[in-house]
């Protein structure tokens, strides 16, 4: 028989992921780590894990990594992308870590064109501690700080880093996909190779967004999270390569 597929090494056969069911942080680094190894940069990552669920792979991703304070990814990614030039390295955010308490971080770091890439896991919610609204939230969701909807008066808007990250001159690679069906993990694996790629060539900060969900949080089925993907949160958040030098 022809072997056409087999799971990419550095994820571990005997630890658990902690990850809930159907929540799309497994199939985010699931592609994460098929780029990897494809690419042969498991010898020479080291990706920063930022607080909250976005931390729960660091049992069964085999590659070396460093814990960072909440919100404090990008500025730590950036001293150890000074230091070791040669290091390959990446953050894991979400969006309460990345958008919300490392807003500064996230903006000063890509201002200054750091050579480095940024996984950004946006689900809409602060997932590991309990659920409370996060600066991606959508008008009118509810949360446990939110419990009748979000509003525009109260709360503000949706923040749209993409788009906001856009607007700066440095960054060289800036993309949003979803892992929502078969067609669009194939596109994000793809975006996630040429932000790859773009950190070889020395071409300064790339940056990847995952509209992700959070089942457990949204308190639907895991099938009925990718429905309230494809049917509202994409119509907040579309999809696509902002840029691309």
């Amino acid at each position: 028989m022809e072997l056409v597929y087999k799971k990419p090494e550095i994820i571990s056969d005997t630890q658990p992921n902690n990850f809930c069911p159907g929540c799309m942080h497994s199939s985010t680094w699931k592609i994460i780590s098929e780029v990897v190894e494809e690419m042969g940069l498991a010898d020479k990552t080291v990706w920063v894990a930022g607080v909250g669920c976005v931390a729960n792979a660091h049992r069964y991703i085999q590659l070396d990594r460093f814990g960072i304070g909440h919100g404090r990814g990008c500025a730590g990614a950036s001293a150890f992308k000074r230091c070791n030039p040669e290091t390959f390295v990446f953050t894991y955010q979400g969006d309460g870590d990345l958008a919300a308490i490392g807003l500064a971080e996230t903006m000063s770091a890509a201002n200054r064109g750091d050579n480095f890439t940024v996984i950004f896991v946006n689900n809409g919610t602060y997932g590991m501690t309990g659920g409370q609204m996060a600066p991606t939230t959508l008008i009118g969701q509810k949360t446990t700080t939110t419990p009748y909807g979000r509003t525009a008066e109260e709360h503000g808007y949706p923040m749209h880093m993409c788009e906001i990250l856009n607007v700066l001159e440095a960054p060289s690679y800036i993309a949003r996909v979803t892992t929502a069906d078969v067609p669009n993990a194939k596109k994000a694996k793809q975006a996630v190779r040429d932000a790859f790629q773009h950190q070889l060539d020395g071409k300064g900060f790339s940056f990847v967004e995952f509209i992700s969900n959070c089942p457990t949080n949204w308190g639907m089925t895991p099938l009925e999270s990718l429905d309230h993907i494809h049917n509202t949160v994409l119509k907040e958040f579309p999809l696509g390569v902002f840029r691309n030098r």
